[in-house]
């Protein structure tokens, strides 16, 4: 373990400090204006992009961060939710994407609601969301100014409504066939209300909107959407009117693939492979059936939504891996090949490069990202990372804490467990009815696999991550006390029936469907899953780091969590931060380092 480095202009808090382009997007009816999601003012905001220019020209001025966003057909406006310090209630509201004026509430006669992403056609004509409250999710839409209509309504869970680009036709995901997660997809017309029809797979499956969405073309009511029947994520193009279908037959290539992107044409779509956590493009010809691979730099492209836009010549997508931050690239159509760089990230020292491994699990093999320090001798002390989600996964992503921890002299290891996508569904929904079980089997064996290698040592190991990620940190800690020497969780899940009771609607349904139920359905499962029922093992140090204001992973479930644990003898420190379901801000991310690594070298002697 090196010294800790807590100087000012430590390598470490300048990787922190280097300003990415998380996410761009471009009008669909202006191809002159665009938005963009960066913490280039020192915390993530939404900004408007004059795109000729490259100038960015900030749009949204919340305290906590704004992460999310939808831009208007025109480039005008970008939509998003306004919330309560973090707390992700409140309302959709729209904002100048030129920066000028106040931002206006889209709809003040409703009470504060929990949604996700703001929905407006490719020209225009009509919007939707969805506001979840005690009272179910509301799918709401108008057309032009008239006003809002209650689409669909239910007390489980239901995604968008996405549009065909002339708005006629809209789109809905629910899991209201399933005691599950799994997923049918809806059509309704969106002037009348009527539902037009329903596209499912049967029992055990699920089908939903993809990243691509709707055909560009006005009049052409195809939409890009996916379906697991295979076991794996592939895509179909679906004509919602007629119910044609048009699986993409695609057998040479292995793994999930998305439609992330239309041609302005129609005719062609782009495809992203999503197989052992990384990610390859393909450019995908509709009439001919034929699929070319792009040859693109390795890495994670796309960000959060896997997404592209076809410019010209050029496909345009965010790009970023394990050392250089998230930028937007602009690559050749045909060929795949980066051409240059269209917004640039900042500069960021030389970090170490992970490498994709492979280890034993009674799951089968688990992948993982494995890095180690270059001036350090093994073994090292290690940290474990596990991801958040549990629906997501952990790809070669620029990531400022991992390389912290390599400075300082540890390995960094970060382990898909099973219930992590790009695996299969089988993989993934190993999970379901039983969390925290197979998740620690696969983090064990983790550690074991690398105590083996030479490379951790047994006695500096420690468990790391956020959201779902600090749920598994303190069940790993509760169920095998011997394994880490501590743990470090944030935004942690303490409670599974504290969580049900006071956490978001949104994601409510989401805990009955990955329970197959509720707390009072399900109480014995629900209580099995929870760390604070092995807090009395708690051996190892725990240090957590949590938003007073989060409604994902409450405070209220780990505060009960705390004081079981500190009238259990346990060694407890909890640091808490005024925002949501974790930190969007540059200084305060380096904050929270700063008092993980405190933590580590303090424990480790």
């Amino acid at each position: 373990m090196n010294e800790l480095n807590l100087r000012e202009d430590a390598p470490w808090k300048a990787r922190f400090r280097a300003p990415s382009i998380l996410f761009a997007t471009v009008a669909s009816a202006n191809p002159e204006r665009g938005m963009v999601v960066s913490d280039r003012d020192g915390i993530v905001q939404l900004y408007g992009w004059d795109v000729p220019s490259g100038e960015l020209t900030q749009a949204t001025r919340a305290e906590t961060g704004v992460i999310f966003g939808n831009l208007s057909a025109d480039g005008a406006y970008i939509y998003y939710l306004k919330d309560d310090a973090g707390n992700e209630i409140g309302h959709f509201h729209r904002a100048r994407s030129d920066g000028r004026g106040d931002a206006e509430d889209l709809t003040p006669d409703l009470e504060p609601y929990a949604g996700y992403l703001f929905q407006e056609s490719a020209a225009g004509s009509a919007q939707g969301f969805t506001a979840a409250t005690q009272a179910g999710s509301h799918v709401y839409v108008r057309q032009g100014g008239a006003p809002w209509r209650v689409l669909h309504h239910t007390m489980k869970q239901v995604y968008g409504p996405r549009f065909t680009a002339d708005g006629a036709l809209a789109f809905l995901e629910t899991n209201e066939r399933s005691e599950n997660l799994d997923q049918a997809l809806l059509v309704y017309d969106t002037a009348s209300g009527e539902r037009l029809g329903e596209l499912w797979d049967g029992a055990g499956s699920s089908i939903s909107v993809a990243t691509a969405g709707a055909s560009p073309l006005a009049g052409d009511e195809r939409v890009a959407a996916q379906t697991n029947t295979s076991g794996f994520n592939r895509p179909l193009i679906w004509d919602a009117r007629s119910g044609a279908r048009q699986d993409l037959d695609l057998p040479d290539i292995a793994g999930e693939l998305v439609p992330v992107a239309w041609s302005p044409d129609g005719q062609c779509m782009l495809l992203l492979q999503l197989w052992q956590a990384q990610h390859r493009l393909y450019l995908y010809d509709i009439a001919s059936g034929k699929a070319i691979r792009l040859n693109h730099p390795d890495g994670v492209l796309g960000g959060y939504f896997g997404a592209a836009t076809f410019r010209e010549d050029e496909i345009w997508t965010t790009w970023q891996d394990s050392e250089q931050p998230s930028r937007l690239i602009a690559l050749d159509a045909q060929s795949g090949e980066q051409l240059r760089v269209v917004l640039a990230a900042g500069e960021s020292p030389a970090g170490s490069k992970w490498r994709s491994v492979h280890f034993p699990s009674p799951g089968g093999q688990i992948q993982a990202w494995l890095a180690t320090p270059t001036q350090a001798a093994a073994p090292y002390p290690t940290i474990i990372h596990v991801h958040g989600g549990p629906t997501a996964v952990m790809s070669e992503m620029f990531s400022p804490a991992s390389q912290t921890w390599l400075d300082h002299g540890f390995a960094f290891c970060s382990i898909n467990y099973r219930g992590s996508t790009t695996f299969g569904r089988e993989f993934e929904q190993a999970i379901w009815g039983r969390l925290g079980e197979v998740e620690v089997e696969d983090i064990e064996a983790g550690v074991n696999w690398l105590i083996q290698q030479g490379i951790a040592d047994p006695a500096a190991t420690l468990i790391t991550g956020g959201s779902y990620g600090g749920y598994l940190t303190l069940m790993s800690l509760g169920t095998r006390p011997e394994l880490f020497a501590g743990g470090i969780g944030q935004v942690v899940v303490a409670d599974w029936v504290g969580m049900y009771d006071q956490q978001a609607e949104t994601l409510r349904t989401y805990l009955d469907g990955l329970f197959g139920g509720s707390p009072a359905e399900k109480m014995d499962v629900y209580v099995k899953s929870s760390p604070i029922t092995y807090v009395e093992k708690l051996k190892a140090p725990l240090l957590v780091i949590q938003g007073r204001n989060d409604t994902r992973c409450p405070a209220g479930q780990y505060e009960d969590y705390e004081r079981a644990a500190k009238e259990a003898g346990a060694s407890i420190e909890t640091h808490w931060f005024d925002a949501g379901h974790g930190s969007r801000e540059t200084e305060q991310q380096i904050e929270h380092m700063e008092l993980s690594l405190r933590f580590a070298t303090r424990i480790l002697g």
